[in-house]
């Protein structure tokens, strides 16, 4: 889940016992977006998705990507991409380039290795962040280096500044830490305990084992909050969200969500 960048946080109130993860990010419209009227919101299901699948890799895409084109689902704000990937242990993306785009991996299940053109040879696991900022060009890999498949969500946001020196950064958020509560992974402040982004956005994650009731808080002036359900069922300002189910909100300051009293554990 994401804090937006007022500052004004969240509150939340124990309910029933129920594992929930989400991944919450607040991001800027790009100008001319969209016009200020009342709160609007669009419901992203797993069912509309874009679907490649090659073998060693099953894509599913929330937005126009590689060979998915809608033009209903472009972008949303400066998220340009949200895909929920699976890669067969031993397959990967070989040696490729980049330019000007903020890229992030979040891994779900799995080992993956990370080698790029800045000198970085990492290995990142379950709990595992990585971000790369493009800027004026890098190149990297990225395999299943583990015995299971890689589930991860590659996330790709517009950045603020072009022609930046590229940059990347991993940190790790075990379960434990982010345990029935909101952890900052992303955001445009530096810091130790997350990971810098090039663009006026942020980004959480949350993993509960009791469900709580949270009212989100963000600047409803220029910022908008995508929420995807990892796992479980979730209900924004009265719209269920399935798991794996994602809801972009904006032209709001507010955004109540609730847990389905008839969800079971997923």
């Amino acid at each position: 889940m994401v804090e937006d960048t007022t500052g004004k946080g969240h509150k939340t109130r124990n309910l029933q016992p129920i594992k929930r993860k989400s991944i919450f990010i607040t991001l800027p419209y790009r100008k001319g977006y969209y016009k200020i009227e009342q709160m609007k919101s669009q419901v992203f299901p797993k069912s509309e998705n874009g679907i490649k699948d090659i073998g060693w890799l099953k894509s599913n895409f929330y937005f126009s990507f590689s060979d998915y084109y809608n033009p209903s689902k472009s972008a949303f704000g400066t998220l340009f991409a949200f895909n929920d990937d699976y890669v067969e242990t031993g397959k990967g993306f070989g040696i490729h380039p980049h330019v000007n785009m903020e890229i992030i991996s979040v891994l779900l299940k799995g080992k993956m290795n990370h080698i790029d053109s800045l000198g970085y040879k990492t290995v990142i696991e379950e709990g595992g962040v990585q971000i790369m900022s493009a800027g004026t060009g890098l190149r990297h890999e990225e395999y299943n280096i583990g015995e299971e498949d890689v589930n991860f969500l590659q996330i790709w946001i517009m950045p603020k500044l072009q022609n930046i020196s590229p940059r990347y950064q991993q940190r790790s958020f075990p379960k434990e830490k982010r345990k029935n509560q909101l952890k900052t992974i992303i955001s445009n402040e530096e810091g130790l305990e997350h990971c810098w982004i090039n663009q006026n956005a942020k980004l959480s994650l949350g993993h509960f084992d009791t469900a709580h009731e949270a009212v989100y808080n963000f600047n409803r002036a220029n910022k908008c909050l995508f929420i995807f359900s990892i796992e479980g069922k979730i209900r924004v300002d009265g719209t269920d969200i399935n798991e794996r189910d994602a809801i972009g909100v904006w032209e709001t300051g507010t955004v109540p969500i609730n847990p389905e009293s008839s969800l079971g554990t997923a």
